[in-house]
């Protein structure tokens, strides 16, 4: 570690949480220098879907390098970028129905978001997006000013300016719509509220806590924006490719977004991201907006060898079946603390334990996990919330192995708590 904390800067994350050198990795699993063996919960926060070193993915990477497949690109046509193409459209857009275009951005999530937004702002003529609170877009500035935690949006970045925040579905509890709320302020010509370019939501929010919108919420929020000719923009990036046991994260709604924007898992494991967008959106001048990096090919041929997974329905019914047994056993870890007051949060394969009630617990848990080799995150504005987050190719053995830990962490630090309360060294 001594190279990395004499030369790393600090804004350094994960290896504090995670103080360990890892050297290898297969599917969920993850190993350090010394050959040490960890559970992977984490899943390069949404990237490794298809987990670690998929061989299926791995093979055609090989074989594409060893023939001197083009790898950089920018927006040139290549075989790889065809090929992906073709297959995205076949298997994930034509079955769902969907008439996208795509545009390859800069290969991370944020520059994905930065893109729609440009792009709503531009077809419509109107500079304002509204976003949600505890949402989160990214970190580049038009992002960062769509996202909800204060921890990241320090007043000396300026990154507020033509951005409204509005309450996510269930923010003042089950009793109120917030639908009406925003709908109010966007009707109101006096609320100080500017009508929006676009509204851009993520349809179960992943860094904010793990608030998963309702199908009456995300249906609502849609006909919203027809009613205003507002353009609505699904945030895939975390959520989409699998996550909440269908490809698109919006799917179980019914809605049809104008724009989607994914990342993360869409390459493979490989940095890769994507704007889709209705046709008639597709306004851009050649070269209007660019990226060194939208042309990844090594990406595209690992993302076309992912998607093969959504050839028929038995990828999606191995998520919804390991989603089951996920939230089982996290519901019996809540039936067994009723003192902790946990919440638990989630769909498909995305899962959160909400730990508010007892500050600093979350954190406890992951530390302990992580003592005894498993590797699981924090979400929400104060780490309150853990965050399960497995590859989705994980096995169930593996999947059951790993809650397991968690469970006896749990317990570990009740135990632990108990002595203090009694006294006990």
């Amino acid at each position: 570690m001594r190279i990395i904390e004499q030369l790393e800067s600090e804004v350094r994350s994960y290896v504090r949480a995670f103080p360990a050198v890892f050297d290898r990795a297969e599917g969920a699993l993850l190993y350090d220098e010394h050959g040490n063996r960890y559970i992977d919960f984490f899943a390069g926060a949404g990237t490794l879907n298809y987990g670690h070193n998929n061989p299926l993915i791995t093979q055609v990477m090989i074989e594409y390098l060893n023939r001197n497949g083009i790898v950089h690109g920018l927006d040139k046509a290549t075989v790889a970028k065809k090929n992906f193409l073709q297959k995205f459209h076949d298997t994930i857009l034509q079955p769902r129905n969907l008439d996208y275009k795509v545009q390859f951005t800069g290969p991370t999530g944020t520059n994905a978001v930065e893109t729609a937004l440009k792009l709503a702002r531009m077809v419509k003529r109107r500079s304002n997006i509204i976003a949600f609170t505890n949402g989160y877009h990214g970190l580049t500035m038009g992002s960062l000013a769509v996202t909800g935690n204060d921890f990241y949006r320090d007043e000396h970045y300026g990154a507020r300016a033509n951005a409204d925040s509005m309450p996510y579905d269930g923010y003042f509890g089950p009793g109120v719509n917030t639908i009406d709320y925003l709908r109010r302020f966007i009707s109101d010509k006096s609320s100080g509220v500017d009508l929006p370019a676009a509204i851009i939501v993520e349809t179960v929010q992943g860094e904010g806590g793990i608030n998963v919108a309702s199908v009456a919420w995300l249906q609502q929020l849609e006909a919203l924006c027809r009613e205003f000719d507002i353009l609505l923009i699904i945030d895939d990036i975390q959520m989409g490719n699998g996550r909440t046991g269908f490809f698109f994260s919006f799917e179980r709604a019914g809605i049809r977004p104008d724009m989607v924007t994914l990342s993360k898992s869409i390459g493979g494991g490989l940095p890769m991201a994507i704007v889709l967008m209705r046709p008639e959106l597709d306004q851009w001048k050649p070269g209007e907006h660019t990226g060194t990096f939208r042309g990844n090919n090594l990406a595209f041929v690992a993302a076309t060898a992912a998607l093969s997974y959504w050839d028929n329905g038995d990828f999606a019914e191995g998520v919804s079946y390991k989603g089951r047994i996920m939230a089982e056993l996290l519901q019996g870890i809540v039936d067994k603390y009723p003192e902790l007051e946990i919440k638990l949060r989630g769909i498909g394969m995305v899962w959160g334990l909400d730990f508010s009630s007892q500050p600093g617990f979350a954190a406890a848990i992951s530390r302990e996990a992580f003592a005894n080799h498993l590797v699981i995150e924090l979400a929400g504005a104060e780490d309150h919330v853990l965050k399960f987050l497995p590859s989705l190719t994980i096995d169930e053995e593996t999947l059951r192995e790993g809650m397991a830990i968690i469970e006896q962490a749990i317990a570990t630090l009740q135990a632990r708590g108990e002595a203090r309360r009694r006294g006990v060294a």
